[in-house]
């Protein structure tokens, strides 16, 4: 049973800030605000975040949209946001992705241009598995720069303890938990997902591109449990990231999901009385920011 009084926070990671918001449970914004988060560019196409700097305004945000709200009433937190890759050594500690050689700067940002060399020996492959992401696969997705890092920062690559999607990392400094949202895995990873409930890394795939130590060694390095958007992640909030957010610790964590499909959902299944008999496959979303991304309706 829900109380009269409760609400849900959700944390929208964009390129350039840190968004949040609460939301009642009627769907009605309470409150919202935002804090702005650096971006390095140290070389032409090459573009660097820190995962501290995004968790330190993911905090400041939400303590600010949360400040007048009793903390007992709030049942949930969300996040989503950009496909960025995040890499921490095994002591989970920021691992440099620059050729600064700065492990502040361990973000390599979905905008990077840097593997396009990488993404067109993947592509070369025309491996099955591309067809799941359009037949070919973008050099702003996580294997052709995830490939890049092994061939160009070996240093890096050899003390990787973990690599996360960032909306993977924001759940994960929330609970505690290495698990993965199959929304990330799947658009941006390789990952298959099958109708039958199905899913695996392809192991020949990642041996054909090179990336099959990521296979052999610990699996939560990249993800070895899946979730789909919006299923509880762990045991909710743990007590460091209740502590860090201002919240209550146990708080549900959903899995989260990539930001311009949290956007598709927010417009395709928004109520239209104009449209109240029209099936969700026949709308089409467009979701603008610094990218812009067509999402078309769907159903299985």
């Amino acid at each position: 049973m829900i109380d009269k009084d409760c609400f849900f926070v959700g944390v929208d990671v964009g390129t350039g800030s840190v968004r949040a918001a609460v939301v009642d449970n009627n769907g009605i914004i309470k409150a919202s605000d935002n804090v702005a988060i650096r971006i390095w560019e140290p070389c032409p196409g090459y573009y660097e975040q820190s995962s501290e700097n995004i968790w330190a305004a993911c905090c400041e945000v939400v303590k600010k949209v949360t400040e007048k709200i009793d903390k007992k009433t709030i049942y949930g937190i969300g996040f989503d946001a950009t496909c960025s890759l995040v890499a921490l050594d095994t002591s989970f500690q920021p691992l440099t992705v620059s050729p600064s050689g700065s492990n502040e700067q361990n973000i390599i940002m979905w905008m990077d241009h840097r593997a396009e060399a990488q993404a067109k020996v993947i592509n070369a492959t025309e491996h099955d598995v591309l067809k799941y992401v359009g037949g070919t696969m973008s050099l702003e997705m996580q294997p052709p720069k995830l490939l890049w890092l092994k061939e160009s920062l070996p240093v890096t690559w050899a003390r990787a303890g973990y690599f996360f999607d960032l909306p993977d990392y924001m759940t994960f400094r929330a609970t505690g938990s290495t698990t993965r949202s199959l929304c990330s895995l799947v658009c941006k990873w390789a990952y298959r997902a099958d109708c039958d409930g199905t899913s695996q890394w392809d192991e020949s795939f990642m041996k054909q591109i090179g990336l099959e130590g990521l296979l052999q060694d610990d699996l939560a390095k990249i993800g070895n449990v899946a979730l789909a958007p919006g299923e509880p992640v762990g045991n909710g909030l743990s007590a460091e990231g209740a502590s860090d957010l201002g919240l209550i610790q146990g708080i549900p964590v959903g899995a989260s999901i990539i930001d311009a499909h949290a956007g598709g959902i927010g417009i395709l299944g928004v109520s239209d009385k104009f449209r109240e008999n029209e099936k969700v496959t026949n709308r089409l979303a467009i979701i603008c920011g610094t990218s812009s991304c067509h999402m078309a309706g769907n159903a299985l």
